[in-house]
């Protein structure tokens, strides 16, 4: 299938897809243990490989987990039956998240913005892409970027055999610990359509399943100003917001980000980011 096809058909699916997430699945995060954990949570950390890149704010940046040592072995986890929506609201936390890269043509303009104004974020990557930029997820570890697992194709995951959909997701996890220097602690099905053998084999693998509360819509490519008006209007404590960086053309996403970014700092939010759990 040539790639002008799969992105339509990635459009067309997440579309319905998103219709049945927001009306099928429910989930928040106060922190891994609890409310308890969240009260505790440290200052921000870089990420695996960082190298003094960003100087950590207490104002924009504030994990809702603790964070320790990476493990060689992820435990298992409890398997959820819906997907995470939306992280603590205390302290007007927010959480950014970009899917489908990374992609040398966007990815970087996001990054440099995110840089700019002392903010991290979570990347929900595709295998596929990571072969192809893996000095792009490099700097996402040495800028303390959380990355997260996305599959190697981007498929319909409820179209798939269980042990295909465990290829997906192992080799995802494979090239991001080969690159970012740790196994990713955090999975998003594709188009968010979910299934009972995503939510068993992500928790198998150590991940817990992160969907979104606010859909920016710029995989339909709207335009900059209907993107800076979703993100905006949505706005509220504990929200998390999907954007993409890859997937298609993301020049609207660049543009709208340098827009809708400062105005949630300026607005009191804290743009937070999940730290390594224990």
């Amino acid at each position: 299938m040539q790639k002008d096809q799969l992105f339509t058909r990635r459009r067309m699916l997440l579309a319905g897809a998103a219709a049945l997430g927001s009306a099928g699945t429910a989930g928040i995060v106060l922190a891994a243990g609890g409310e308890e954990t969240a009260r505790r949570a440290a200052a921000p950390v870089p990420g695996p490989q960082a190298r003094q890149a960003l100087k950590p704010s207490a104002f924009r940046l504030q994990p809702f987990t603790g964070y320790g040592p990476p493990r060689t072995a992820p435990r298992k986890l409890k398997v959820r039956k819906k997907p995470i929506l939306q992280i603590s609201g205390r302290g007007r936390r927010m959480m950014l998240t970009f899917d489908d890269g990374p992609n040398p043509d966007y990815t970087p303009h996001i990054l440099d913005t995110l840089a700019r104004y002392d903010v991290r974020a979570m990347f929900f990557v595709c295998g596929e892409c990571v072969a192809d930029n893996r000095e792009l997820l490099a700097r996402m570890a040495e800028e303390g970027h959380v990355v997260g697992n996305h599959t190697w194709t981007h498929p319909l995951l409820t179209t798939l055999r269980r042990k295909e959909i465990r290829s997906e997701m192992e080799r995802t996890s494979d090239i991001i610990e080969d690159t970012y220097g740790e196994r990713p602690q955090w999975f998003r099905a594709p188009y968010g359509a979910w299934n009972r053998a995503a939510f068993q084999l992500g928790a198998e693998m150590g991940m817990e399943p992160m969907a979104w509360t606010v859909d920016t819509t710029d995989w339909m490519e709207p335009g900059t100003g209907t993107i800076i008006d979703q993100v905006e209007g949505g706005a509220a404590p504990g929200v998390v917001v999907l954007s993409h960086d890859a997937g298609g053309d993301r020049s609207q996403t660049v543009r709208a980000i340098r827009e809708w970014l400062p105005y949630l700092i300026d607005s009191g939010y804290r743009l937070t980011v999940p730290a390594r759990r224990m």
